[in-house]
Formats: structure tokens, C-alpha cells, sequence
């Protein structure tokens, strides 16, 4: 599953990082590929303002689908 976060997925984090005024279930996108597993994200309000950006491990975030997904 960590492999599959491309960039520019869509994703909602899955834990809380209050230091960084960031909660479970936030929404960003994958910007950067920084190393495997880790990820530059960017979070941006409704009018596409950035509010934050950073780093995230595969761990810390959840890609988001809208389509859905064949399997084998």
C-alpha cells in the first residue's frame, strides 16, 4: 500500500500533528517524493491558499480514491 502514493494523489492524514496545527482527516497533496515512503505535502484552504506544507511518511497519511478501484 505505501507504494502506491504517486504525486499529486490526493490525501487525508491519519493522526493528529496539533504541533503543526494539523488534525486527522485533513486533506492535502502529494507534491513532492521526497524518499520511499516519504512525502513533501501540501494543505491548502478552499480558494487553493496554502496553509501548510511538510514532510509525512507513508505511515502518517491515507491515499483518497473517487473512483473505484479494480482489482486482479
Amino acid at each position: 500500500m505505501n507504494n502506491s502514493i504517486q504525486l499529486l494523489d490526493v490525501v487525508a492524514l491519519t493522526e493528529d500533528l496539533p504541533q503543526r496545527n494539523l488534525f486527522r482527516g485533513q486533506v492535502g497533496t502529494v507534491v513532492e517524493l521526497l524518499a520511499p515512503n516519504v512525502f513533501e505535502v501540501e494543505f491548502s484552504d478552499d480558494k487553493g491558499q496554502t496553509y501548510a506544507m511538510l514532510t509525512l511518511r507513508a505511515d502518517q497519511i491515507m491515499v483518497l480514491h473517487y473512483q473505484p478501484i479494480e482489482t486482479i
